[in-house]
């Protein structure tokens, strides 16, 4: 499929064992992971064996140019998607292995996805949104503790209002506590600051920063932006789903 093209140089590798125990303690381990997408005889080779660990408690950056492979890459850690070749481990448990439903089951209780494109209820109020969010991830909360969740980020006043009444950033930030009330074991976020301005985004990745600090969620998140991979521990580059970069902020 024209994969030997030589791997550009890494700051970090990642061992690639026959076996891996059930009871593995990285969040995710991603090993020799190909995808390759197929419509009819076009080809389209989106990731090359990608290695690739996120431990417990790592704020991530995923950066590269559009058609780098980050989306498909966050499509096979949030379980939407399956490797052509290779596993994607999730807490010692093989995504690429499980039918439909299992992966339905671990994106709707373990894994915590936000959008750039905020995925809220349009005829429900932001109270009612996060307790049917928290009620979805098996989790149910009640109209004081959903409430509490908004004035978390600033969105309390708001609670009885639906999304079209909120600016972007407000709808975003509404977005974030919908998913962090189902209280996932990892946050993925995609490109969440991509439509919002300077102050917004600022606000949103802030939050992001404080549930890691305080609660030690684990977070991966996608972006182009530098300033916003800046506010991780980790940057991990990809460049024509190949990793060419992986290495600490501090």
């Amino acid at each position: 499929m024209g994969l030997t093209t030589q791997d550009p140089p890494r700051r970090r590798t990642i061992a690639t064992g026959p076996s891996l125990p059930v009871a593995d303690d990285a969040v995710f381990r991603l090993s020799d992971v190909i995808r390759v997408y197929r419509e009819a005889d076009v080809e389209t080779i989106a990731l090359r064996g990608v290695d690739l660990t996120v431990e417990r408690g790592e704020l991530v950056a995923i950066m590269g140019r559009s058609g780098s492979g980050k989306s498909t890459l966050l499509n096979l850690l949030a379980g939407s998607d399956r490797p052509t070749a290779g596993r994607v481990l999730f807490l010692g448990r093989d995504l690429a292995t499980m039918d439909d439903a299992a992966r339905a089951a671990v994106r709707g209780r373990e894994i915590g996805i936000v959008y750039q494109s905020q995925n809220l209820a349009p005829m429900l109020s932001l109270l009612e949104n996060v307790r049917l969010a928290a009620w979805l991830a098996g989790r149910p909360i009640d109209g004081a503790a959903a409430r509490s969740a908004l004035e978390r980020v600033g969105l309390g006043h708001r609670a009885g209002h639906r999304p079209a009444q909120l600016s972007g950033g407000e709808q975003q930030r509404a977005a974030l506590t919908c998913v962090l009330a189902g209280r996932p074991t990892v946050l993925l976020a995609d490109e969440i600051t991509g439509e919002l301005d300077s102050e917004s985004a600022g606000v949103v990745l802030q939050i992001l920063q404080d549930v890691h600090a305080a609660e030690g969620t684990t977070i991966v998140l996608v972006t182009h932006d530098d300033a916003v991979a800046g506010r991780a521990d980790r940057i991990v580059e990809l460049r024509d789903g190949r990793i060419v970069a992986d290495g600490s902020t501090n």
